[in-house]
């Protein structure tokens, strides 16, 4: 019988090649797996691309990762938010890459990658900084952008409840980007706050179904961000 539940963080983690791409769902700090993201860290994957919404908060989560040497490139929406501390200071001098990416354009080259549609048109950034060394077409006499798809070797969600055969739920904003990061990676891993029988969870409320989920780590008491940023914590 199918069983995708891992014992712990690290050992869903296990395996991760140097150079992967990886996924991480989160806007700001709701839905950012913040264990499986320290796992990362332990299990010392180098040279990773990153594709997120933003760069993280503080010293802890995706700033933790970037601030420990491993991210060698990030696509992002938003490089410096509130409490960025790593990212802009080694993007200055030179020490890691960005693709920036609009925020809808992000959630669409994702969702595009997921379903198997290389590329799209978009009138986002048209005439921006953004379009340079971009395909351009007209259509009704407006201009678009030609974007790629995105897809990874790796997606970290967070979601809330999940069964064993990885059918996810997700809490309010938490759901954010992880639903089509999970259809858009090579492998998806899920933690979660309960994990519950086969049956339990309605067929009506499953937002990503557990085809598209490869491993689920039980985490009942996920940390938070921003409690992690006002205490002053680092990891390691």
């Amino acid at each position: 019988m199918i069983d995708k539940a891992y014992a712990s963080p690290a050992a869903a983690l296990a395996g991760t090649p140097d150079g992967a791409a990886v996924m991480i769902g989160g806007f700001g700090e709701a839905g950012s797996p913040i264990e499986l993201i320290h796992a990362l860290i332990d299990q010392g994957a180098r040279e990773l691309t990153v594709i997120s919404n933003n760069t993280g908060s503080g010293r802890v989560g995706l700033a933790a990762l970037i601030a420990a040497g491993r991210v060698a490139k990030v696509v992002c929406s938003y490089p410096r938010s509130a409490n960025s501390m790593v990212f802009p200071e080694l993007y200055r001098s030179g020490r890691i890459q960005l693709e920036l990416v609009p925020q809808g354009t992000l959630a669409e080259r994702i969702r595009a990658g997921g379903a198997g549609v290389p590329a799209f048109y978009t009138a986002t950034g048209v005439g921006t900084m953004l379009a340079r060394g971009k395909e351009v077409r007209s259509f009704g006499g407006r201009d678009y952008l030609l974007e790629l798809a995105l897809t990874a070797d790796l997606a970290l969600v967070r979601a809330d409840r999940s069964d064993r055969y990885g059918n996810l739920t997700f809490s309010k904003t938490a759901r954010n980007f992880g639903p089509i990061m999970c259809t858009a990676a090579k492998c998806a891993i899920a933690q979660v706050r309960e994990v519950v029988p086969a049956g339990m969870i309605d067929p009506e409320a499953v937002v990503t179904p557990g085809i598209f989920v490869d491993r689920v780590v039980l985490v009942p008491e996920p940390a938070q961000e921003s409690a992690l940023v006002r205490e002053g914590a680092t990891y390691p």
